[in-house]
């Protein structure tokens, strides 16, 4: 494992990349030895970091928990992330490109919790039990270590690759829909890019909520009441440059666009 000094350097690296919209060397091509807990150990300086500079964490992203998305990045196990306030945008909204290292998009649903959820061995019902509502919701992926030959660990170490949420304004309570089955259809420039559906997401999007009570769990934390959690993408991502009009359709769940600027 790496050791304290190495992991607050590394973290520094990625604030810098951060700052300056940069990409940095992948941290196992230099550190072939580090571990998943060693990223999540470098997840976890950055956010403290962003913390004590006055960011306000709203919740948490998980990703890589659709076949969709492990096949596209050839990673096959969900991390994890931090979501901050100054991220997240409505529906509608113009998105500067230049804060961003790059730009993908991913399709998802994101849970807002009524109550906190801590583990270990939750399971898709206490997730439900959790829930308050879902609203749909784009990732945009920002990463900002270099993507050719990353694993898991430069991942994670990453912030899972968040950059930002839109999130769409229609709410559904888990008893209202089947939440198994709500589509995505991907557009840029009105032109159809990627369809999927959200079962795709470990069979119910919600078992990732669950997933990652656990997994914090292990690491001393669990998820508060209040929190966004966004599921997991269902398609794979989708590229996007300045000028881009991203458009997503999700049948009874309503519509999202954005466009970068």
């Amino acid at each position: 494992m790496l050791d304290d000094a190495t992991i607050a350097a590394i973290a520094e690296e990625l604030a810098e990349a951060d700052r300056t919209h940069g990409v940095i060397p992948r941290v196992t091509a230099r550190y072939p030895d580090a571990t998943i807990e060693d990223s999540y150990a470098i997840q976890a300086v950055w956010r403290d970091r962003n913390i004590a500079a006055g960011r306000r964490l709203v919740g948490r992203k998980i990703g890589l928990t659709s076949k969709a998305m492990q096949q596209a990045t050839g990673i096959t196990e969900p991390d994890y992330g931090v979501m901050f306030d100054d991220t997240v945008y409505e529906s509608g909204a113009e998105i500067p490109v230049d804060l961003f290292s790059n730009v993908r998009i991913e399709v998802e649903l994101a849970f807002v919790l009524s109550q906190p959820l801590a583990g270990p061995d939750r399971t898709l019902g206490d997730a439900l039990a959790a829930i308050d509502y879902a609203v749909p919701a784009l990732e945009v992926l920002n990463s900002h270590i270099e993507l050719e030959g990353r694993t898991i660990v430069d991942t994670i170490s990453d912030n899972a690759a968040y950059g930002a949420m839109v999130r769409g304004s229609t709410q559904k309570r888990p008893d209202e829909i089947d939440l198994r089955w709500v589509p995505g259809v991907l557009s840029r420039n009105g032109e159809i890019e990627e369809t999927g559906v959200s079962a795709g997401v470990l069979g119910h999007p919600a078992t990732g909520v669950a997933w990652l009570a656990n997994k914090l769990h292990q690491h001393g934390d669990r998820l508060e009441a209040g929190e966004v959690i966004l599921a997991g993408s269902f398609t794979r991502p989708m590229w996007v440059s300045r000028g881009d009009l991203v458009h997503c359709d999700y049948g009874p769940m309503g519509t999202i666009s954005c466009r970068f600027s």
